[in-house]
């Protein structure tokens, strides 16, 4: 018999707050977390804003400052974010067995930040300069091997990667292993910190990014309106604490909300543009609602992958007609990517602690930035404003590049 799996604890490190108490409050005000580039000098790219992590101090955090040399910024997000969800979560791992405690996190890219100043060194200097760190710090299986080594755990360690849906695959992954008994408690999510001059420069020879809101950051994302112009990068990482129902009731932890169900597949049709009509999309939406054993009616609110690209927003929205039919309109639908940009391997994590609040607050996040309807999307956007709804269940989805679709069914706890 497959277990039933809870969330217990949650950290997140977004561009709107640090912390669930931050993150929560950003969305519930509609705070915008984008605004010009600070990485680096961005003044000769096309695209010169970001959501970008503030006053992130790794020490902060409990991480040796020595030891954060030796890692991205992407992997010091994920074991601070890793840190919080565990005290949030009241574990005492001093009373756990860590052989029965796994890590499944992931990035879409990695230590790409690291991998341009390496590059920088090697060209300017030679190859005898090249930091010996460069490989373990690029690498992005190095947030989930640094949480296992800071946490001590010895459970099943993974990096899941793909792309966009990096996150959702990881938190699915890991409820799956719960659910067989692989584990009793799982840390999982995604983690990013890509806000660097190649990828930026990448996305934007792409056509992905927006690059005519570079005076007015605060408008540039604006998921399901007509006059969105492309998607604004972000960075942080969504860290959640899994367990088995029987195992967080032993140890009296706080439940925040069940994990019902996960459904993954592929759309098998280009490297970047989503199938046509949403077809898989929301075939990947009907798995994890089947998986859960609930019918697509129980299912208050869709967090929605919701990138702010026309592409996207329409198949989006074309896969949840298909799901609920001419009930649509009653679902409630919202992108929070339009506050803290789009956190590619890191946005299915964060994106699944903005889905569990929602469920346990009845509160859902709103789509900022939406004034103009566009053609044939027509569904409830929660423009601008946090709405209070009864959620019994919410679903989060994330479609990443080559076509990987991947959705969480949360539900509210009960015994």
């Amino acid at each position: 018999m497959k277990k039933r799996v809870v969330i217990t604890g949650l950290g997140a490190i977004t561009p709107i707050g640090i912390g669930k108490e931050a993150f929560w409050e950003g969305l519930m005000e509609g705070r915008n977390g984008i605004d010009k580039i600070t990485r680096f000098d961005a003044t000769d790219y096309s695209a010169q804003i970001a959501g970008e992590v503030k006053d992130f101090v790794p020490a902060d955090y409990g991480i040796d400052r020595k030891e954060a040399r030796h890692m991205d910024r992407y992997a010091q997000f994920a074991v601070a974010a890793a840190r919080m969800a565990i005290a949030d979560a009241g574990v005492d791992l001093d009373k756990e067995n860590h052989d029965r405690i796994g890590t499944y996190i992931g990035a879409g890219i990695g230590g790409i930040e690291t991998m341009h100043q390496q590059y920088e060194k090697l060209f300017a200097k030679g190859p005898s300069r090249i930091n010996p760190f460069f490989i373990p710090m690029m690498i992005a299986n190095m947030a989930a091997g640094h949480v296992a080594i800071d946490l001590k755990l010895h459970g099943p360690s993974a990096c899941i990667v793909t792309a966009c849906a990096t996150g959702t695959d990881c938190i699915g992954s890991a409820f799956r292993a719960i659910q067989f008994g692989e584990a009793d408690m799982m840390v999982a999510g995604g983690t990013e910190a890509s806000i660097s001059q190649a990828a930026v420069a990448g996305f934007s020879a792409m056509k992905a990014l927006c690059m005519d809101h570079n005076d007015d950051p605060q408008h540039a994302s604006r998921p399901f309106d007509k006059n969105r112009s492309g998607f604004v990068m972000g960075e942080g990482a969504g860290i959640v604490v899994l367990e088995s129902l029987e195992h967080a009731q032993a140890r009296g932890a706080h439940i925040y909300a069940e994990v019902a169900g996960y459904g993954a597949n592929a759309d098998a049709f280009h490297i970047t543009s989503p199938a046509p009509h949403g077809e898989y999309q929301a075939k990947c939406m009907q798995l994890a609602i089947d998986d859960a054993g609930l019918k697509a009616a129980d299912v208050d609110y869709v967090n929605a992958h919701g990138t702010s690209t026309h592409l996207n927003d329409l198949g989006e929205t074309e896969a949840i007609k298909q799901v609920w039919g001419d009930a649509a309109k009653d679902v409630s639908v919202s992108s929070i990517k339009s506050m803290t940009g789009h956190l590619l391997g890191a946005g299915g994590g964060v994106e699944c602690i903005a889905t569990t609040l929602a469920v346990v607050n009845d509160m859902l996040p709103p789509t900022i930035n939406y004034e103009t309807p566009d053609d044939g999307m027509e569904l409830d956007y929660v423009p601008n404003k946090a709405k209070a709804k009864k959620v019994r269940a919410a679903i989060s989805n994330s479609f990443g590049f080559g076509g990987h679709n991947a959705c969480l069914v949360v539900k509210k706890f009960a015994e």
